[in-house]
C-alpha cells in the first residue's frame, strides 16, 4: 500500500516541480512509521533529497529544500542534505536507517548516500542525541511545571543540558585550557571561572548560546496546555527514543531507525502507560548510558571532509546534469 503512496494526485508535486522530477534520489517515510511507533491518529511522513543540478550551483539558484505542508514532505538539496548528515543531525541520519521496505524511491545516487551513511557518524553524535533528546524533555518539565514544579528540580534539568552544551564548547571554541564549571547551590546555578588569555570571541560565543539554551527554557513556559497534554507522552516517547538512537551510533551498530526491539518500551510510554515520574528515571538512566557510550566509542571525532565531499563530488558528477 506504502509503496504506492507517491502514485496519488496530492504528490504530483513530485513531478511537476521542475526542481524535483527525475533529480529525486531518494524519498521514505519517516517520522512514528518508521520508527515503529505509530497509531491511529499518526500522520504519513515523507523525507528524502534531490541531486541538483551544477548550473543551479554554479549560478546560486539551487534549492535547499522543498516543502508541501499537505502531504507533509520535505526534499533537501544534496548538498544541505550532507552538511546535516556531517552535522549528526537526527532527523536527516534517521533517513538513511529506515527499514527497506519504508523506502518508496532510490536512484543509484540515493543507493550511493545510504550504502555510505557510516562516513557520517561520528562522537558528534552524542552532543547532537543529547541535545534533541534535552529538547524532549524540556517540552515534558515544562508541561509539568506549572507553578508548583520546584525550581531546583527545573534547575537541575537546565545544568544537565548546559553541561551537554559545554562539551561541544570547549572543542569548538578552544576552551578547554579554561576551568569553567557549573554548579546548583539551592535553587540557583552557579559558574565558576579561571582563565587566561581566553579569546574574547570565544567567550563570547559561549556565553550566546547559554543564553540561548536559558532563553528557549523560558519559551516554553509560556505553553498551551491543551497541546502539551495532547502531546505529552509523545515527547516522552521522543525522549527515549532519541537516546537509544544515539547508543547505537556511537556504539558502532549504525543509524537503526526502526526500533524493533524497543517497541514495547516505547509503545508503552506513548499509550502513556508508564508513569512520567518513570520516563524520568529512565531518562536518567540512558543519559549515563549515551554518555559511556561516547567516551568509548571508536567512532572518530568529527566525520571524514575529505571522504564526504569525495562522496558529493561522485554523485554531482554522475547525476548533476
Amino acid at each position: 500500500m506504502m509503496k504506492n503512496l507517491l502514485r496519488r494526485d496530492e504528490y504530483n508535486f513530485l513531478r511537476e516541480d521542475e526542481r524535483l522530477g527525475n533529480r529525486v534520489a531518494y524519498l521514505t517515510l519517516a517520522g512514528s512509521i518508521a520508527y515503529g511507533t505509530d497509531n491511529e491518529n499518526s500522520d504519513v511522513d515523507v523525507r528524502g533529497f534531490a541531486v541538483e543540478s551544477i548550473d543551479s550551483l554554479l549560478t546560486g539558484k539551487a534549492f535547499e529544500q522543498v516543502e508541501d505542508a499537505s502531504t507533509d514532505t520535505v526534499i533537501y538539496g544534496l548538498r544541505k542534505y550532507f552538511k546535516l548528515c556531517a552535522e549528526c543531525n537526527p532527523n536527516v541520519l534517521e533517513l538513511l536507517g529506515t527499514k527497506p521496505e519504508h523506502v518508496l524511491h532510490m536512484n543509484a545516487a540515493g543507493k550511493k548516500v545510504r550504502d555510505n551513511a557510516e562516513i557520517f557518524l561520528s562522537k558528534l553524535a552524542y552532543q547532537k542525541f543529547v541535545g534533541y533528546a534535552t529538547a524532549q524533555l524540556r517540552r515534558l518539565q515544562n508541561a509539568l511545571a506549572h507553578d508548583s514544579y520546584p525550581e531546583r528540580e527545573k534547575n537541575r534539568h537546565v545544568l544537565k543540558s548546559i553541561n551537554s552544551m559545554m562539551l561541544a564548547c570547549r572543542r569548538e571554541y578552544g576552551l578547554n585550557r579554561a576551568a569553567i564549571d557549573f554548579d546548583l547551590h539551592g535553587d540557583k546555578i552557579l559558574i565558576s571561572v579561571d582563565a587566561k588569555d581566553l579569546p574574547l570571541k570565544n567567550f563570547l560565543a559561549m556565553n550566546s548560546g547559554l543564553q540561548t539554551l536559558l532563553n528557549n527554557y523560558a519559551k516554553l513556559n509560556h505553553r498551551n496546555r491543551k497541546k502539551d497534554s495532547d502531546h505529552l507522552y509523545k515527547h516522552a516517547m521522543h525522549l527515549i527514543r532519541l537516546y537509544l538512537t544515539g547508543i547505537d551510533i556511537l556504539d558502532g551498530r549504525g543509524v537503526v531507525t526502526y526500533r524493533e526491539r524497543d517497541l514495547p518500551l516505547l509503545k508503552k510510554i506513548r499509550a502513556g502507560e508508564m508513569p512520567l515520574a518513570d520516563v524520568f528515571k529512565l531518562a536518567d538512566e540512558f543519559e549515563s548510558k549515551i554518555f559511556s557510550a561516547y567516551k568509548n566509542s571508536k567512532l572518530p571525532d568529527v566525520p571524514d571532509a575529505a571522504k564526504i565531499d569525495k562522496l558529493l563530488l561522485e554523485i554531482y558528477r554522475e547525476h548533476g546534469r
